[in-house]
């Protein structure tokens, strides 16, 4: 399909890849407890243009360049760890008893902040350019037509995904704002976990 070797395993493989737990993900769930459907959208936007970004660098040979130079890699690497880590530290030393919504907090903010997790992952870069050979069809192969095929395929798996964990997410946070001690207990669940994937991202070689 428009040079794209198994689209179906294409499309599986990457529903797979967006259900692995990650500083995305938990980012998307704190921005729909804090914002509401709105904020949840906006973080999922967020990675969409961040994933957009990513792919596009590595059709472009971006994640040939950072493996040739080593230092290029490391110095993204430990800028995402500490994005990660000072979220993850802001969400744990926020006080006990403030609003699950914070109205300070515009839907600009949550898809910056997504977007800036997804840019600031170099795994994320090396798995595009490991992950899209595999379902190029190097007979069938239309160049820019099959990268924008499959851009806007993740696009839109992206997007769903997102719909789903952004409505799942606000439904259990209309039940939970009746506890606010829970409420506060998981965003310090979630910040400790940002944390952890900042210290993971840091220490990987």
């Amino acid at each position: 399909m428009l040079g794209v070797t198994d689209y179906g395993a294409f499309v599986i493989a990457f529903i797979i890849l967006l259900a692995i737990p990650g500083p995305g993900n938990f980012a998307l769930i704190t921005a729909t407890g804090k914002g509401g459907i709105k904020g949840g959208l906006a973080a999922t936007c967020g990675v969409i243009l961040g994933d957009q970004v990513l792919m596009w660098l590595a059709v472009a040979g971006v994640a040939t360049l950072l493996a040739a130079y080593p230092a290029a890699f490391h110095g993204v690497q430990w800028a995402g760890a500490a994005y990660l880590a000072w979220l993850g530290l802001r969400m744990l030393l926020s006080k006990p008893g403030e609003a699950p919504r914070d109205s300070g907090m515009s839907n600009g903010h949550y898809l910056r902040q997504t977007l800036m997790i997804t840019l600031l992952n170099p795994k994320a870069i090396m798995f595009y350019m490991a992950f899209f050979p595999l379902f190029i069809d190097p007979v069938k192969h239309q160049g820019m037509l099959t990268f924008g095929f499959m851009a806007l395929t993740v696009a839109t798996l992206t997007f769903l995904y997102g719909l789903v964990a952004v409505l799942l997410t606000h439904h259990l946070a209309e039940r939970m704002r009746a506890s606010p001690r829970l409420s506060h207990l998981l965003e310090r669940l979630a910040g400790a976990c940002l944390v952890g994937f900042g210290i993971k991202l840091a220490a990987m070689r």
